[in-house]
């Protein structure tokens, strides 16, 4: 069974991966950054998980603009254009070999600190860039059989508080969120947003199948998007849905709309499309991956294949 949507299997080859660091190459073990970075120290920096297919990162054009829009947030120079960090990517897959099964890991933090201080003027150098490539894919059996979740106190932060369209190094709330579930002997977390309406997982974004208010073809919900990351695999999702003529709503629901949906599942960059068996004890559906589900599998799988097909490496 699952622990997780990023439940994969050990790569020996993994072992050798030459990481991208500010521009070098370097062996796993020696690919490090200073005590003193921004992103050691404090969490400071912006981050974008990869799915390669075909030895093409897809949808890369819309996680450069969330990794730049977060850092344009933050007031982070990230030192590189979006052709340069193309590059470097593709730079790392060719090192490496890479063609199918991979994640990528793009990373930028502000880079070095005179002195381990959350100011960012005590920044003394330029920001640190990372490129971690790995062979690395989904277990069939999490795509097939899916994940548990568990409703945690850990709540969305609110956009005063720490904005979660920011795609940020601090995730310590979602850790904690992540913690709860795990112990609770759930895969991963559901979290609630401030008024106690469903947001979000931990790590992924959530959707339940709905029947239809018409009694018509059933319908795809999603929360209403305030206080989730801009998840660029729900929107492909959203945007399949809308393609395939499947009614999908970004709206606001509560768990009691989740405990009687007739199907649930998540979707992230890692896994793409996952189902869900039970939130907080409460059976799913049938507890099995339902025709929706398995509908929107196909047709994500599709989208990537269409998106990496029109790519060229630089």
């Amino acid at each position: 069974m699952a622990h997780g949507t990023h439940d994969h299997s050990d790569d020996p080859r993994n072992a050798d991966v030459l990481v991208w660091v500010n521009g070098d190459l370097l062996p796993r073990d020696r690919a490090v950054v200073s005590v003193f970075d921004s992103g050691f120290v404090l969490g400071d920096g912006v981050w974008e998980g990869l799915r390669v297919r075909g030895g093409h990162p897809a949808f890369l054009e819309r996680h450069l603009d969330r990794l730049f829009e977060g850092a344009h947030a933050i007031m982070m120079d990230v030192g590189l254009s979006r052709e340069q960090l193309t590059a470097a990517v593709y730079e790392t897959l060719r090192a490496n070999d890479m063609v199918d099964g991979v994640h990528v890991r793009l990373m930028v933090t502000r880079g070095v600190k005179s002195t381990p201080y959350q100011d960012p003027r005590v920044t003394v150098g330029p920001a640190t860039v990372v490129v971690i490539a790995e062979h690395k894919e989904a277990m069939p059996s999490t795509v097939e059989n899916g994940i548990t979740l568990f409703t945690t106190h850990v709540r969305r932060a609110a956009p005063d508080t720490l904005d979660p369209k920011l795609n940020a190094h601090s995730k310590l709330n979602d850790i904690t969120a992540c913690i709860q579930a795990y112990t609770a002997g759930a895969d991963e977390a559901l979290m609630l947003d401030p008024q106690g309406f469903v947001a979000t997982c931990n790590s992924t974004h959530f959707f339940v199948v709905k029947d239809a208010r018409d009694g018509d073809e059933p319908e795809v919900w999603t929360s209403d998007g305030r206080y989730c990351l801009g998840g660029i695999t729900r929107g492909n999702v959203l945007r399949v849905c809308r393609d395939a003529g499947i009614t999908a709503r970004e709206t606001t629901f509560s768990l009691t709309d989740v405990y009687s949906a007739r199907e649930a599942f998540v979707t992230g960059t890692f896994a793409g499309v996952v189902p869900v068996r039970s939130v907080d004890g409460r059976t799913i559906g049938s507890g099995t991956r339902g025709p929706v589900v398995e509908r929107l599998q196909r047709l994500y799988v599709d989208l990537v294949d269409a998106d990496v097909a029109g790519r060229s490496a630089p």
